[in-house]
């Protein structure tokens, strides 16, 4: 089961899966590790992935073997299960958020039974977007289930700033009308004289407000258009 979040036109993919229990056969598990492989393949590669879950396994607190998937900070000692999760985290070029940053035990064991402690529930994303991950733990005063131990990870994405894009169309600084730029803008005008031309009426009013269009944009200025516009600006539009 998975869900896709997009945030700012990032993509997340949070996977959500539970392994077969040791005891099981072994086609079971490679049922399940096939399917698994077959939804992440599924996503493209230029969206996040995160997978979260608890795999039965115990990856153990050495890299040793895996060094490009462990990060070296484990909990107890590796087992079959946990090499599962190791090659599949290989295959798919990932690795286990949860084992990169030192912890104590408590931040790091998971479940908690009559029997001991260990650590099944691991945190997985893609090896390109490990600089991403800032921090991931247990946190032993919250419990999910009675034996499972909440994990949880920091990740920090980049908001992409979106500039305004122009329309192409440049506006006249019609706010700049005041003071002596009325007065310099009249005379212009005037000295243009563009309502004194004959002709039809429609013609002479489209020269006599070209004439004031112009004449306002050199004595006032222009500025580059937008796509939106600050509320009370439209009287000044060009």
């Amino acid at each position: 089961m998975f869900i896709k979040l997009v945030l700012d036109g990032c993509a997340i993919n949070v996977v959500s899966a539970y392994a077969p229990h040791v005891g099981l056969a072994d086609d079971v598990k490679r049922e399940f590790w096939d399917a698994l492989d077959g939804v992440v393949v599924g996503f493209p590669l230029t969206e996040k992935v995160i997978i979260g879950g608890d795999f039965n396994g115990h990856i153990g607190d050495s890299a040793e073997g895996f060094e490009d998937v462990h990060g070296g900070f484990g909990y107890g000692s590796r087992n079959p299960a946990g090499v599962s999760l190791l090659e599949f985290a290989r295959a798919s070029d990932m690795v286990v958020a949860n084992s990169c940053f030192p912890k104590r035990d408590v931040h790091l064991a998971t479940f908690v039974s009559g029997v001991g402690t260990t650590q099944i529930d691991y945190l997985l994303l893609r090896r390109c977007d490990r600089v991403l991950c800032k921090d991931a733990k247990v946190v032993p005063s919250e419990n999910i289930t009675t034996q499972h131990k909440l994990l949880v990870m920091d990740v920090k994405i980049r908001w992409v700033k979106h500039r305004r894009a122009s329309s192409g169309n440049t506006q006249i600084r019609w706010r700049r009308l005041s003071g002596e730029n009325i007065s310099e803008l009249i005379r212009r005008v005037q000295e243009k004289g563009a309502w004194e031309s004959d002709g039809e009426a429609t013609d002479m009013w489209t020269r006599t407000a070209n004439c004031i269009r112009e004449t306002a944009k050199e004595v006032l200025g222009v500025s580059s258009g937008s796509r939106s516009r600050r509320q009370g600006d439209w009287w000044w539009s060009d």
